[in-house]
């Protein structure tokens, strides 16, 4: 099969059957030739087809002829494919092709068909189905178009010739691979003489120099995009591009005028404003930001100035208070300066200015003024009424000096007790003053011009009251003095100590002694410490409370004042059986409720049941005592029986009831057979403590108790179990009791056992009476010896 070139161009189709190449052009006259030439590949070139046909024929786009086709009608060509039948049709007969529609290669670029010759006669194919494509020819038919205009974009001020503005891209729908029309290039059709555009690449720049914001700052720059690279003819668009000029700071503030005046009333508030100054920047934002300040010494000192960050302006304020009568006008030399320069213009000289401003003080009529902003005056207590404290001055401080006239501010509570003069502004007392009452008083004189009493000012007055020695001292008896049942002469029994409602400038020492006129006291004796403190001494041992609970002790203080002052303060002793080794003197009842925290009503509730129960008791050995039965009941009850007496000793004290001695010397247990309640004089003080016959044997011993026992007729009728201890001899260790060492002197220090707590509280206080013993035995042997 061979595709025929149509009348716009050319088309190259390889024939399967016979392998060769044909070339058809078109003549004038309508007829084709065919160039012969060997074939150099399988290739399948385009028929085209004009798109926007608005012809009244359909456009002719090709032929298809078949090498089997003689002409003579019996080979039927077939169009089948994209558009055949609707958009393409085709001559059965002789392979004509033509479009009836007008097409659009911006819709559609190309079709795909497929052609086959078929004999008319058999119904069959002459040659397989070949397959070309049709492709649409582009025509300029659609002009540049901007999809995103219009555009906004920005660019500072005083930029130089060329800087980049903005880039600006125009599409063409087109075929861009076919002729010009989508060639595109850029001009300016309205920004001239500012702005410039790239033809190529749309880049819009500046074209002018400085161009100042101040004169001009929106520009409305329009871009036109042609196509068919520009030519006459070709298709057009165009886009607006708003450019705005940014500020730089490029302008100086400036004052407006040169000269400011102001007027500002003496009884200004310092720290408050009194006028504003402004000068004007053409720059905005930062660059407009100014800074005051005030540039002569004289006004610097009196006058400060601020920037108001919303307006903008110089505030100036007070920095002291103004006095007419000493100044009355005042020049400030305000510079304003930026904030924020650009040093690319500094070339344009400074930016800064300045300008005068002339402060008018006015005169106004003022309140008198103290001499002093307050007073610390003093008087003595007691002083008589009508003695003057101190004196306070006040002046008009306008130029007239008008009189002034004081007096004393009333206060609710106050009792009044001081008064001022008129017209002097001395300060005198009008109540009798105590120190200890009240040492500090606060006052406030106010003073007014007599010609306008409206004006008033005020000071403080500060009083103080100085002291005289007109309080006895006292001794300070809160706390309970307490002797202890085991004090030892010589002992401190409570340290006391006195207090003065007087200052301690009138001495600062409290001397202590016994009221005069009364015996010695045999009990205690009071030492002056030289420190304000004095110390109550036990002169003899070991009071009892079962004898005395209170003594009454009179000391009398006095203080080293003038006129000398003292007082008798009867102090009250309690005796109490303290707990030993602790330092805290509290009695052992009181100690042990307060650590028990009982209150009044568990303490009466206990002692109802201890009252019960003893009345049980009572009760029930009543009863049983007024039982009376035999002490054998029959003869066959006779047995052997234990009989045990719960007779409870003196302890470690009762050492008159018993000899220990004799368990350990069975000879001398024989001797104080009928004596225990003497002391054998093996164990007194002075002897050796030592039997004579400790050769004995236990046995006969033993023996001789059991003969006495049958001997004795007032022992029950029944058998008795009797006990003999026996400590035996020869031991290298020695004993290790404490019951035979009751005769023994021994200088051994007992006072660690203080420290062992309660439970050697007893032993501590036996050998603590044995050690006051032998030390009052030993001074008085060597008292005797002197």
């Amino acid at each position: 099969m061979v595709c025929v070139s149509f009348h716009h161009g050319q088309a190259k189709v390889i024939s399967r059957n016979h392998n060769l190449t044909h070339s058809h052009n078109q003549t004038k006259d309508g007829e084709t030739e065919v160039h012969h030439r060997p074939k150099r590949g399988w290739i399948w070139n385009q028929f085209f087809v004009l798109e926007e046909h608005i012809g009244p024929d359909a456009q002719y786009v090709g032929k298809l002829h078949s090498n089997s086709d003689k002409g003579d009608g019996s080979v039927r060509y077939i169009l089948s494919g994209e558009g055949a039948g609707t958009i393409f049709i085709i001559n059965e007969v002789t392979g004509d092709i033509h479009a009836t529609k007008s097409l659009d290669r911006e819709k559609k670029s190309h079709y795909v068909l497929h052609a086959q010759a078929i004999d008319i006669n058999t119904n069959k194919p002459l040659e397989p189905e070949s397959e070309f494509i049709i492709k649409v020819q582009d025509i300029n038919d659609n002009a540049p178009k901007f999809p995103d205009g219009p555009f906004v974009t920005s660019v500072p001020e005083m930029s130089e010739i060329g800087t980049s503005v903005f880039q600006v891209t125009a599409t063409d729908a087109d075929d861009p691979t076919y002729g010009n029309s989508a060639r595109v290039v850029y001009s300016v059709l309205h920004g001239q003489p500012y702005f410039s555009v790239d033809p190529k690449t749309g880049i819009i720049r500046t074209a002018l120099a400085d161009m100042d914001r101040e004169a001009r700052e929106h520009y409305a720059v329009v871009i036109q995009a042609k196509d068919m690279a520009g030519q006459v003819g070709g298709l057009s668009g165009s886009t607006t591009v708003n450019i705005t000029l940014t500020d730089v700071n490029d302008n100086p503030p400036k004052f407006p005028q040169k000269n400011y005046q102001v007027y500002v009333p003496e009884s200004a508030q310092v720290g408050k404003p009194v006028g504003k100054i402004k000068a004007n920047d053409e720059d905005v934002g930062v660059n407009a930001d100014i800074k005051y300040s005030i540039l002569n010494p004289e006004g610097a000192n009196m006058f400060s100035i601020a920037t108001d960050k919303d307006t903008r302006e110089g505030i100036i304020s007070l920095r002291k208070p103004l006095n007419y009568e000493k100044k009355r006008q005042y020049t400030l030399h305000v510079a304003a300066e930026n904030t924020h320069l650009d040093p690319r213009f500094t070339h344009l000289g400074s930016f800064k200015d300045d300008a005068t401003l002339k402060i008018t003080v006015g005169d106004v009529d003022e309140p008198p003024v103290f001499s002093m902003d307050y007073y610390i005056m003093d008087v003595y207590e007691n002083a008589r009424i009508g003695t003057e404290v101190g004196a306070v001055t006040a002046q008009d401080p306008d130029s007239k000096n008008s009189p002034v006239r004081y007096f004393i501010e009333q206060r609710e509570g106050d009792e009044g007790y001081f008064d001022i003069e008129a017209v002097s502004g001395v300060i005198r007392t009008t109540q009798l003053l105590d120190r200890e009452d009240t040492p500090w008083h606060n006052i406030t004189v106010m003073a007014t011009e007599e010609d306008n009493p409206s004006l008033l000012s005020h000071v403080p007055v500060t009083i103080q009251v100085l002291d005289v020695n007109d309080n006895p001292p006292e001794i300070n008896t809160e706390e309970e003095i307490i002797i202890c049942e085991s004090t030892r002469a010589g002992q401190v029994i409570q340290t006391i100590t006195a207090v003065d409602k007087d200052d301690f400038a009138n001495g600062q020492r409290f001397y202590f002694s016994f009221p005069g006129g009364i015996p010695v006291n045999p009990n205690f004796t009071l030492k002056d410490n030289e420190d304000s403190t004095a110390s109550i001494i036990a002169r003899r041992r070991r009071f009892h409370r079962l004898t005395q609970e209170l003594y009454e002790l009179p000391v009398v203080v006095w203080d080293g004042g003038e006129p000398l002052l003292s007082s008798t303060s009867t102090l009250m002793l309690r005796v109490c059986p303290c707990q030993r080794g602790t330092r805290l003197k509290i009695c052992q009842s009181e100690a042990f409720l307060s650590s028990a925290g009982l209150s009044t009503g568990a303490l009466i509730a206990i002692l109802l049941c201890v009252l019960i129960l003893l009345a049980i008791v009572i009760l029930f050995i009543t009863l049983r005592r007024s039982k009376k039965e035999p002490l054998i009941i029959s003869e066959e009850d006779i047995r052997e029986n234990v009989v045990t007496y719960d007779d409870e000793g003196g302890g470690e004290e009762d050492t008159e009831a018993f000899d220990i001695i004799a368990l350990r010397n069975p000879e001398a247990a024989e001797e104080l057979k009928f004596r225990r309640d003497v002391r054998p004089e093996g164990n007194r003080p002075g002897s050796s403590g030592r039997p004579h016959h400790q050769e004995m044997d236990v046995r006969d011993f033993i023996k001789q108790r059991l003969s006495e026992a049958d001997q004795d007729t007032s022992v029950p009728p029944y058998d008795s179990l009797q006990t003999y201890a026996y400590e035996g001899q020869g031991s290298p260790a020695g004993s290790i009791s404490s019951l035979g060492s009751a005769g023994i002197h021994s200088e051994q220090d007992y006072k660690f056992l203080d420290e062992w707590g309660p439970e050697f509280q007893k032993l501590a206080e036996l050998y603590g009476e044995e050690a006051d013993v032998q030390s009052e035995s030993t001074t008085k042997d060597a008292d005797e010896q002197t």
